[in-house]
This record gives structure tokens, C-alpha cells and sequence, in this order.
């Protein structure tokens, strides 16, 4: 049975895409499950991060695999690396239907980041809309959010009646998520008790929940 697909997608710059990429990834990896990242954004954040990874760890020690692609080619990729992977984490560049459209197709969830500004509010219509037209289970999810900040309860409420499903677990905006980004690591390593982690964690366990084909899949406590 072919792995997981997991694709992420946003239409707007700078809403998170490879922080949570990378994090859903590096929780499949340290739960046992074999995972592979593939990067179409010609911007290369995630390869960027890999690199740092690869740098810190070793080749053998980052405990994923990576490739890139673009186009239509992002298919192809993705349901290649899903023969041999249980989990392919997708990271897709903003503003570009024709690379978007191949790795929702071939995805089994689509992950959908929301930071609570009206801008991005706007700007994920058109992503649902993309996501709908293939007919691709999607989640999104709130992230930088700052507690008790009264914004994020009005974004949170006009994400809601949006008619999507949204996740309940929220990612709050933490200096860790971007410390630890920037030396190719996650909040799962670097502080693995820490709060940060166990939203990393409850997230993903939404993302199996909504995803098509992840019955054999599990995640860690």
C-alpha cells in the first residue's frame, strides 16, 4: 500500500509552510515511520533546512529522505517516493496554481496554515477552492498564534465558517519553532517537553485523522 501523501499549501508567502512541513516530517520519523520531504518551491526554504540538517547530523542521521521537483512533475515524485515511504511531507511555493495543483492531486490531506491576519484569511479562498476542485481531504490549521491577542479570536471564528475542517490544535507563535528551523532541527528534538512539542504532536495526530489511507499509520504518545 502506497504511503501517506501530505501536502502543504498556502497561497500566501511567509504563512509557515516549511515549519510545519518539516515538523509533521520529523514527528513521522521519530515515531518509526519512513519519511521523505519533497520541496517544489523554487524559493528551496525546505531544502535549505535539510541541508542544515544534513550538516548537523550527518547523511545518515537526519532520518529522512529529500527530493525536489516542480511542475507536473510533483506528482510523479510524490507517488514514487509513497511506494517506498510510509509518510511524503510536501512543501509547495505560494502564488502558483500550476505547481499547486499536481501535489494536492496526488496528496491523501492537504494542510492548509492560517496566520491570524486578515490577509491570510483572504488569501486562503483560493487555496480551498483549488483544494475542493480535486476533491482532496483538507485541515486547516492556525498558525503564530498569540494567545489572547483579540484578532486571533476573530480570525479563528471567520476560519471556522469558512465550511473546512480546521484543526483544533493550534500552533502558537514561539521563538522555538524558528530557533530551531534555522540549525535544521524541530521543537521535537531540541525540546522535546516542551509545549511547543506536544501542539507538534496533536497536530499531527489531526492531520492522520483527516487524511485518506492512514490506517497503518501511528504516532507516539
Amino acid at each position: 500500500m502506497p504511503g501517506l501523501i501530505i501536502t502543504l499549501a498556502q497561497q500566501k508567502g511567509g504563512a509557515g509552510k516549511t515549519t510545519v512541513a518539516a515538523h509533521l516530517a520529523v514527528a513521522h520519523a521519530l515515531a518509526g515511520n519512513s519519511v521523505a520531504l519533497l520541496d517544489i518551491d523554487p524559493q528551496g526554504s525546505l531544502g535549505e533546512w535539510f541541508e542544515r540538517r544534513e550538516a548537523a547530523l550527518g547523511e545518515e542521521g537526519t532520518g529522512l529522505d529529500f527530493r525536489t521537483a516542480s511542475g507536473w512533475g510533483a506528482r510523479r515524485e510524490a507517488r514514487s517516493l509513497a511506494r517506498d515511504h510510509d509518510v511524503v511531507v510536501v512543501d509547495t511555493p505560494p502564488k502558483s496554481d500550476l505547481e499547486l495543483r499536481p501535489a494536492i492531486e496526488a496528496a491523501g490531506v492537504v494542510v492548509v496554515p492560517v496566520q491570524p491576519t486578515p490577509v491570510d484569511l483572504w488569501a486562503t479562498g483560493p487555496t480551498l477552492a483549488l483544494i475542493a476542485k480535486e476533491g482532496t481531504p483538507s485541515l486547516l490549521v492556525m498558525n503564530r498564534v498569540v494567545r489572547r491577542a483579540l484578532i486571533t479570536g476573530e480570525i479563528a471564528e471567520a476560519v471556522g465558517s469558512l465550511g473546512y475542517p480546521v484543526a483544533e490544535t493550534q500552533l502558537t507563535s514561539r521563538v522555538a519553532y524558528a530557533a530551531c528551523i534555522g540549525v535544521g532541527r524541530t521543537v521535537l528534538e531540541i525540546a522535546a517537553s516542551g509545549r511547543a512539542a506536544v501542539e507538534v504532536i496533536h497536530l499531527a495526530k489531526e492531520v492522520l485523522r483527516h487524511a485518506a489511507g492512514s490506517e497503518t499509520l501511528a504516532l507516539a504518545s
